[in-house]
């Protein structure tokens, strides 16, 4: 990213003149008893600077990696996603769909057994548009590369995506087309060697404003930030937990917490284990089996449960369900019931 004409200028002109966005690093890194969070007004401006151009990468960088070691909080969350949203511009109006869905992590020990949860969901109605970056980090398979060799057609404008949902009940768009500079900004994981707070704030964006939003985090610490920030942007309801990979795929091995936003109150809920020890890894992954699985030319119980397991959750916060045990036989009904042409 270069530095515009007219801040050169200055610069030439006065070798004192302190660029605008030297202000926001200086926030962050004025050292243990000077720096604090910004404020979410703050947070608004100096994503509006980046997402405009107007900020040298030397500057980006050090401002990323501060707010990473401080770890970003709700206020800054809502006003960088305030931010971005205002940069994408969705056409809320006239595009209608029920679930956000995000999915920026990758999948490395598991299959994307979370996109069989997406279809059958789609399959009785309910709309998705799901975002993602992928090519990030090394070695993961990502869900629009995925999505590729399952021969489902990806979405690169709003146009698109409209056609999509009213045709399948889902859609996907890269982020490359949603915001391009968050997917540069995201790109530069490569460079500083650590995930940004760009890779939270963009499972944020709900650039549609669907009444239903989903998200997966890497590290539970996290979970907090999601749902104050859910609420801040006034998002109704809203679930976040510890996925598989960092992706909305519940671990059947594993216990799970589920951090809700029902009506605009926090709760949370603990779902246990579904099944017990710890399952082996399979020893590749191939995309194809993700298509034997949902036609039922394969069987693989860890692949079924997480599916099933991912499916009740979001049913939980579609408010189809009124509790886990009704929300888990639902997702089976749901499961058993998918279309199987559609893959």
């Amino acid at each position: 990213m270069n530095m515009p004409d007219n801040y050169r200028s200055k610069l030439r002109a006065n070798n004192d003149s302190e660029h605008p966005f030297a202000q926001y690093v200086r926030i962050l890194g004025k050292g243990k008893t000077g720096s604090r969070s910004l404020t979410q007004a703050e947070a608004y401006t100096a994503m509006q600077m980046i997402l405009s151009g107007e900020v040298e990468d030397i500057q980006l960088g050090a401002f990323l990696m501060l707010l990473r070691v401080k770890e970003e909080s709700h206020e800054e969350l809502t006003g960088f996603v305030l931010a971005a949203r205002h940069n994408i511009q969705a056409p809320i109006d006239s595009v209608n769909v029920q679930l956000d869905w995000s999915s920026y992590a990758g999948k490395k020990k598991q299959l994307p057994w979370y996109l069989l949860s997406c279809f059958a969901l789609a399959d009785h109605g309910i709309s998705i548009y799901m975002h993602g970056a992928g090519g990030h980090t090394p070695g993961r398979l990502y869900t629009e590369n995925v999505l590729r060799e399952l021969g489902v057609t990806m979405t690169e404008n709003w146009h698109a995506v409209e056609q999509q949902l009213g045709e399948n009940n889902f859609a996907f768009m890269p982020l490359e087309f949603m915001c391009p500079e968050l997917k540069r900004i995201i790109n530069l994981r490569s460079y500083l060697g650590l995930r940004s707070p760009v890779h939270t704030l963009s499972r944020l964006l709900n650039p549609l404003g669907a009444p239903y939003s989903l998200q997966s985090i890497f590290h539970p610490s996290y979970g907090d930030s999601h749902q104050q920030t859910a609420i801040a942007l006034g998002q109704q309801n809203a679930a976040v937990f510890k996925g598989e990979g960092g992706e909305i795929e519940r671990r059947p091995e594993a216990t799970c917490t589920v951090k809700l936003v029902t009506d605009g109150i926090a709760s949370e809920e603990f779902w246990p284990k579904m099944i017990q020890g710890r399952q082996p890894q399979p020893e590749s992954l191939d995309v194809q089996d993700l298509i034997r699985v949902w036609r039922d030319e394969k069987e693989d119980r860890y692949a079924i449960d997480a599916i099933i397991g991912t499916l009740a959750i979001a049913l939980r916060l579609l408010k189809k369900a009124d509790h886990q045990q009704q929300a888990m036989s639902m997702a089976l009904q749901y499961w058993q019931h998918r279309n199987m042409n559609r893959l």
